[in-house]
């Protein structure tokens, strides 16, 4: 029972939701001409323009300290912004990975001077992050990781490849975890660092991989003889692994890994009518009754965040619960409108986010990596 306590209910607050009420009418405007395809794409929807906008607003960098650029503002006010963009369907795929990641680790591991050029940056919208994590053949396997970082005079050299790096092609900086410790060392974990790299660097190449729907999200990032200056260096030399480690719970816990078929349901509910089926009506309940569940979870979760905690564990069990609600909605919506009875705007749809589906529980870390974090954290093994 102690676990479940772990999860505490977020105070009322008052200011989260008059900014709820502002942040929707902005919206109602902003992306006013979106169809419901493009709302699906959720938070992989790339608009530059539209993360600047957001920055002007003081929409990205919520809670971060005004002397880099942020607004100081609670966890929570951050989440509902979070929230009302994910629902709607807004193109925050620019700025996304820098506001929920790179800047926290930035502030946490970063020295003052990385800290005053790159935040205010990423708070007015106008610089944005991938991630340098996965590797070719290693699967989820983190551990594994051969990229290397070898110390030279004045720096690092960097070689090896990173995968599945989403909008590397339209990104500014990486943050690359890679080893630099020896490669024969027992301690898988150990020697391991995590760089601040410019993409636009001599031996940088960055190529492209089309995902089943066509689209170009995904990149393999080669590097090759790759210089990178003694400030590259992002925390301690050898501490990548604990510091990834934190940035993960970043990563699985907020409301994309419970939304991203948002724009589905939306649409399940507009073609079934007010007056559904019974098979309809507890079908939809039913989902309804999830997504509340896991909206209640990952609230507290950032609650959890801004005390200062390490909520790795119950961030793994978000994001795993989440990915099943989410890659349930296109089956549950299959069964009840198929795609002969419904119209061409719900079939797009429906047809978009089942072939994006498969993703869900791969991205942020498998399920069968979660599961073992879960049950670590709950002494099971």
């Amino acid at each position: 029972m102690s676990f479940l306590f772990s999860f505490p209910a977020p105070p009322p607050c008052r200011e989260a939701e008059d900014l709820r009420a502002e942040v929707r009418a902005f919206l109602d405007a902003a992306i006013a001409d979106r169809t419901p395809l493009q709302r699906a794409e959720s938070w992989n929807g790339f608009d530059a323009d539209f993360s600047r906008k957001l920055g002007e607003r003081g929409w990205i960098g919520m809670t971060w300290p005004k002397s880099y650029g942020g607004h100081e503002r609670s966890a929570l006010e951050r989440y509902v912004v979070l929230e009302e963009m994910l629902a709607a369907g807004a193109p925050i795929g620019a700025h996304w990975i820098a506001d929920r990641q790179s800047g926290p680790s930035l502030l946490r591991y970063g020295t003052e001077e990385q800290r005053l050029h790159f935040l205010p940056r990423i708070a007015a919208g106008e610089h944005f992050f991938c991630i340098g994590m996965s590797e070719p053949d290693s699967g989820s396997d983190l551990a594994s990781v051969r990229t290397r970082a070898a110390r030279v005079e004045g720096g690092w050299v960097v070689n090896g490849s990173k995968i599945w790096t989403t909008n590397a092609h339209l990104c500014h900086t990486m943050i690359l975890f890679c080893r630099t410790g020896s490669p024969d060392t027992a301690d898988r974990h150990g020697g391991t660092s995590q760089f601040l790299v410019d993409l636009t660097l001599p031996g940088v190449a960055v190529r492209s991989i089309a995902a089943l729907t066509g689209e170009h999200h995904f990149n393999e990032v080669v590097f090759q003889d790759v210089l990178l200056p003694e400030t590259a260096l992002l925390g301690a030399e050898g501490q990548g692994w604990a510091q990834v480690m934190s940035e993960l719970a970043f990563e699985r816990s907020g409301p994309e890994r419970f939304l991203s078929s948002f724009a589905l349901f939306v649409e399940l509910i507009r073609v079934i009518g007010r007056d559904p089926s019974e098979r309809a009506a507890i079908a939809v309940g039913r989902l309804a009754a999830h997504i509340a569940s896991l909206r209640r979870l990952s609230r507290s979760v950032a609650g959890l965040l801004a005390a200062g905690t390490d909520p790795a564990l119950q961030a793994a069990m978000v994001k795993d619960l989440g990915a099943l609600v989410e890659q349930e909605i296109p089956e549950i919506a299959r069964q009840i409108v198929p795609l002969e009875i419904g119209d061409d705007t719900y079939a797009a749809v429906l047809a978009y986010l089942t072939m994006h589906a498969p993703s869900f529980s791969l991205r942020g870390g498998t399920r069968e990596i979660l599961r073992g974090i879960i049950a670590r954290g709950l002494g099971l093994r």
